[in-house]
């Protein structure tokens, strides 16, 4: 838990009226996200406050007559579900750094390169990101810019975003193990035990993760299964 002089301040104005409280930034966001219950690992004091800068509480009568109770925990559940958050410098750029690697994850599985066939590694998403100067927006979800990255890393590296219909083979004696690893890299749209006891998968899977799924199942099977592209869309 931060300190007090470290900690950033939540803020609900009901009724003409405004009360705040003081918070651990980072934990505030993460109870108003849902991602923790306990609204204690995110208060730093119990105190609420009409004017935190001038050191003012709020009065209990004004506490009861807009939130009905004097709790403060209920009251600063009610002030980080509904109010503003102050969110820091440091927040900020930890959320806008996920929001990219979850870009360049989302491009690096669905994409490739069109005049290779092969995925673009992340290392080289992030570089053209770099040089096209990507600014990412840390209040939208990663999947809401993937298009307007793809505008501008476009004329810098070549992208396709493709899907393919896979089959895989796999030896009988490998075949109850890599029946679970299969349902990780797709959807399986179609499944046949062959009169040899092998199991003849086909798989609709993001382009980009062909790699991936090739370097599982051969692992898996010691390179005795069979994997070939059936079609690209």
């Amino acid at each position: 838990m931060v300190n007090v002089e470290e900690a950033s301040t939540a803020k609900l104005t009901m009724n003409g009226k405004t009360f705040e409280i003081l918070v651990d930034c980072e934990k505030a966001m993460d109870f108003k996200k849902g991602k923790i219950k306990n609204v204690s690992e995110a208060i730093v004091t119990d105190e609420v406050f009409k004017d935190l800068k001038k050191g003012y509480l709020a009065s209990e009568q004004d506490l009861r007559e807009i939130f009905k109770t004097a709790n403060p925990e209920i009251i600063s559940k009610e002030i980080l579900m509904r109010g503003e958050i102050q969110v820091t410098a440091e927040y900020r750029n930890k959320e806008r750094e996920l929001k990219r690697n979850k870009i360049i994850e989302i491009i690096r599985t669905n994409a490739i390169n069109p005049q290779t066939s092969l995925p673009h590694p992340a290392d080289r998403i992030k570089s053209a990101m770099e040089q096209a100067r990507v600014n990412i927006d840390e209040h939208r979800q990663a999947e809401e810019q993937v298009q307007d990255v793809l505008k501008k890393i476009n004329p810098i590296l070549p992208i396709k975003f493709e899907t393919r219909q896979v089959q895989v083979v796999i030896p009988s004696k490998y075949s109850a193990q890599s029946y679970n690893v299969l349902h990780k890299f797709g959807k399986i749209s179609n499944e046949d035990w062959l009169s040899n006891g092998s199991l003849s998968a086909v798989l609709e899977i993001p382009a980009g993760i062909q790699e991936d799924l090739e370097k599982s199942v051969y692992a898996l099977t010691h390179g005795e299964a069979e994997i070939k592209i059936l079609t690209k869309k």
